[in-house]
């Protein structure tokens, strides 16, 4: 029976028509929210250090190769407590970066850790990094960039002051202005609002002489 007969047919008694679109599951947004969940929800504020980290990667430009600087910020202080640049984004370059915060700072169970749903940060390495030191994993929804303001907003500010102001040749250029500014102007001299004007180091400071 030909296609043009088994139409004719379908048509006189009113059957509907076979869609060719591939349906929506719409159950998958849902589970990607209950699989990551946004734990911090926009609540930044904290009474103490190490209750509340934040994370996220810039891409910066070199005329010989581009690299990645990836950070991690207390919401506390707004202090960058960890930092690394690399030409490669990884997974396990984010557990060296988590590493290397726990390493300097004391913490607790309660610690959480929020980011976006880079395949970096969801990846079985960093979850297996994650779990053993107690640290819960917090995701941005997707789209929602506000979810990540402190981090968002480094970066936007580093940019203007910093990357954005000239050009550079190689990793190790950006290596050293990430020092210079990071270790030299923004956690000891720069001052947050959020922090009543004091710079992130003072802010930390300030906490533990109290």
């Amino acid at each position: 029976m030909s296609s043009g007969r088994i139409y004719r047919l379908i048509k006189s008694v009113n059957l509907p028509r076979m869609s060719a679109v591939k349906p929506k599951f719409r159950y998958r947004k849902k589970f990607e929210n209950q699989q990551l969940p946004n734990i911090l929800d926009q609540q930044f504020f904290t009474e103490q250090p190490n209750r509340k980290w934040t994370s996220d990667m810039t891409f910066i430009r070199t005329i010989t190769v581009n690299v990645y600087l990836d950070i991690i910020i207390d919401a506390f202080s707004r202090k960058i407590i960890s930092w690394k640049i690399s030409p490669r984004m990884t997974s396990q370059f984010i557990v060296e970066l988590i590493s290397n915060a726990l390493r300097k700072r004391k913490t607790s169970s309660n610690l959480i850790l929020h980011t976006d749903r880079g395949s970096q940060y969801t990846s079985h390495a960093v979850r297996q990094f994650l779990y053993p030191n107690q640290i819960n994993h917090s995701f941005s929804k997707i789209g929602y960039p506000w979810d990540n303001a402190i981090t968002e907003s480094f970066f936007k500010y580093t940019k203007k002051e910093e990357y954005n102001r000239r050009k550079f040749h190689d990793i190790s250029e950006v290596r050293k202005a990430a020092f210079n500014y990071i270790e030299g102007f923004y956690n000891t001299r720069r001052p947050h609002s959020a922090n009543k004007f004091m710079s992130p180091n003072q802010k930390e400071l300030e906490f533990y002489t109290q």
